[in-house]
């Protein structure tokens, strides 16, 4: 990529972090959901633009997320997020490891976490990358910049963020289509029953796999140096 373009990213990147900050970014996105909303087909692509934008810029993606649900029902709001989700993580794997290497490293300097998530990527590679994204612990935004200064490979990255970010997906996809539940027709007793029992199994397994990546992230990426 020429210096020109590296500028001219830069640039772009910087204006519209300055919207964001001078502007409520919660309070756009929720503008933004409800023009995406009007655009038929156009809608879903973009979606998914805005989700890779919004995740590159550090604005938490949860208010998009519940918003596909309540858009574009518990299915094609998945897909969508997990798409936005994937892309807009690797975009910001590759200015971490190519563009902002300083930045990143200034943020990241010494946090016992992050050294501890080096040092497990080290010896086990994309496994780490799943298991992180399956937690909550760590957060998700400066995590994918984080993981661009490390050795995992951009494939590994990708394919172990796609899946590890799955359960979280569609828990909050599904709790934002609630919402459009309630507006459509009146849903009988029962079928607000299933959608119920939906939603709990869902959590349900969602924290359950939780744990366990915390608990396996406990063991391969001790916080503690000496360990």
């Amino acid at each position: 990529m020429s210096r020109t373009r590296i500028v001219l990213l830069v640039l772009a990147v910087a204006a519209l972090a300055t919207v964001l900050f001078v502007f409520d970014a919660r309070a756009l996105l929720r503008s933004a959901l409800d023009f995406i909303q009007g655009l038929g087909v156009w809608g879903p692509v973009i979606f998914v633009a805005l989700y890779i934008v919004a995740t590159v810029l550090f604005v938490p993606g949860s208010a998009l997320t519940l918003g596909a649900g309540a858009l574009f029902g518990v299915t094609l709001g998945s897909v969508l997020v997990s798409i936005g989700a994937t892309l807009g993580a690797t975009a910001a794997f590759l200015v971490g490891r190519y563009l902002a290497r300083d930045w990143v490293g200034a943020k990241i300097e010494g946090n016992a976490s992050f050294a501890a998530i080096d040092r497990a990527v080290a010896a086990e590679g994309w496994k780490i990358v799943g298991l992180t994204r399956l937690s909550p612990v760590f957060p998700f935004s400066l995590l994918n910049y984080a993981f661009g200064l490390t050795r995992v490979s951009l494939r590994d990255y990708v394919l172990a963020s796609w899946i590890g970010m799955m359960p979280g997906t569609v828990m909050y996809v599904y709790l934002g289509s609630l919402a459009r539940v309630a507006g459509e027709r009146t849903r009988t007793p029962g079928e607000w029953a299933l959608y119920g029992v939906g939603l709990l199994a869902t959590i349900v397994v969602t924290v359950f796999v939780t744990r366990l990546a915390r608990a396996a992230l406990a063991k391969r990426a001790p916080t503690n140096p000496a360990a």
